[in-house]
């Protein structure tokens, strides 16, 4: 029995460094007794409600958008109605400066947040992006508050233990725990782009949008944004913005800008699977490979290529299009970054300006004022910027719709349709367009791209 005990003995001081070094996680029932108090007590203070209201127009009568009842009851008339909606936000400066998600706060009429010791403010916006669902707010009249430290997202794992803390369904600040179960995951098309997300376990419910994902040390890792379900509830799924991006939106409103600035790759791409990767001489799938590039990209003038493969920008991984334009964005606009690639299975290296996608002087919108179907159409010319924004194909040329108004709700064109011809004669410029629709012409005949299918439509006068 002592051989034993002093064999246990030598064992466990053997053990002992090893276990120091290594992250602690709950190994006894003494240790599962253990609390995340302590971790809630520093962060939920700095996790608030927000009440948004919001005014639309609805229609007056459940007919108006038949085509035969609505010639009895009406087509166009609409009432305005006030729209509310309930969720989540971050303080990250004890000046008020608070995140949260465009979805929830970016076109809201009014913004009320209510703190964790239940004092209420007004809010405005000073900075929203639908691309990335990010919403930066400022309180009035406030100072001293609590705020969250931002961690360096890239360095979380996947089995990290998390807390997500929120208001979920407006049943008060609630916290869940789980882990990390994912990183590079992209989800939820904006703008035409697909966003990249950290992935957890922790329960998010509607109503937690916009709240805190913290780490064991009570910093920020990401901001909740949406789940993945079927019910409406939480399965387990959930994704949040990582906080490096949140900071890089931190540091422009810090700089005055009310627009988020980030750097154009120009590039359309793809991951690279196991068939491309043997192709290409690989022994294992890594990198993005370029499928399309637009001639005024950055990556052009670096000396990159269509068929090349971006293996990583300033020593992070991209492995698909949406991790590439995350690297960019958390970048910012300015300097350059380097751009490690593959071709011909050899490496190589480049230098890539981290400049804005460039914008025609001349390309201000046009708005079409015509005694026809199109009076009203607001349209822009194409530039790369339009394309960027618009998540538009590379080699898009001609007139983009911006929006449709008056009678041109009916010409049945789309906001992102790209006009290109006007009855057989191509279009280059808004102005040309606009004075093309607003001629005299018994029929007019329109060519326009919409989601790279050709669209061929007749118009009688």
């Amino acid at each position: 029995m002592r051989l034993l005990l002093l064999a246990f003995s030598i064992f466990l001081s053997l053990a002992a460094p090893a276990a120091e070094a290594a992250d602690k996680v709950p190994g006894s029932t003494l240790e599962m007794q253990l609390s995340f108090a302590p971790v809630v007590k520093t962060a939920s203070s700095a996790v608030v409600n927000i009440y948004t209201k919001k005014v639309v127009k609805a229609s007056v009568s459940p007919f108006a958008a038949d085509p035969f009842f609505s010639q009895f009851f009406g087509r166009n008339q609409m009432a305005p109605r006030v729209q509310n909606a309930l969720g989540s936000g971050v303080i990250l400066s004890s000046d008020g400066i608070i995140v949260s998600n465009h979805h929830l706060v970016g076109d809201a009429d009014e913004i009320r947040v209510v703190l964790s010791d239940r004092r209420e403010f007004d809010a405005k916006v000073v900075m929203s992006d639908a691309a990335a669902d990010l919403a930066v707010l400022k309180l009035n009249g406030t100072s001293d508050l609590p705020s969250l430290q931002l961690a360096d997202s890239d360095k979380v794992q996947v089995g990290d233990l998390v807390l997500a803390i929120g208001n979920p369904f407006g049943v008060g600040q609630t916290v869940s725990s789980g882990i990390i179960s994912g990183l590079a995951r992209s989800g939820g098309m904006a703008g035409g782009r697909a966003r990249y997300f950290i992935q957890t376990d922790a329960p998010i419910n509607p109503g937690n949008s916009g709240g805190a994902l913290v780490d064991m040390a009570g910093r920020l890792i990401g901001i909740n944004t949406q789940i993945l379900t079927r019910s409406g509830g939480s399965n387990g799924i959930g994704f949040a913005i990582p906080a490096n991006l949140v900071r890089q939106y931190l540091k422009q409103v810090e700089a005055g800008r009310t627009a988020f600035a980030k750097p154009w790759s120009g590039v359309r791409g793809q991951a690279v699977e196991w068939d491309v990767a043997t192709a290409l001489g690989e022994k294992v799938p890594a990198g993005m490979l370029i499928s399309a590039i637009h001639p005024e990209s950055p990556l052009v003038k670096a000396g990159l290529k269509a068929g090349d493969v971006i293996l990583s920008v300033s020593g992070q991984p991209v492995n698909a299009p949406e991790e590439l334009e995350y690297r960019l964005a958390t970048l910012g606009v300015g300097g350059s970054a380097t751009v490690i690639y593959l071709r011909n299975g050899a490496e190589a290296e480049a230098s890539m300006a981290l400049a804005e996608a460039p914008e025609d002087a001349g390309a201000a919108p046009v708005r079409v004022r015509a005694q026809n179907v199109f009076d009203g159409l607001l349209t822009q010319n194409v530039t790369p910027k339009v394309i960027d924004d618009l998540g538009l194909p590379l080699d898009a040329r001609g007139v983009v719709v911006l929006e449709t108004g008056g009678y041109s709700v009916q010409s049945g064109l789309q906001p992102g349709d790209v006009i290109q011809a006007v009855n057989g004669t191509p279009v280059s410029s808004a102005q040309e367009l606009a004075r093309a629709l607003s001629g005299r012409q018994r029929i007019l005949e329109i060519d326009s791209l919409r989601d790279g299918q050709l669209l061929r439509m007749q118009f009688r006068g």
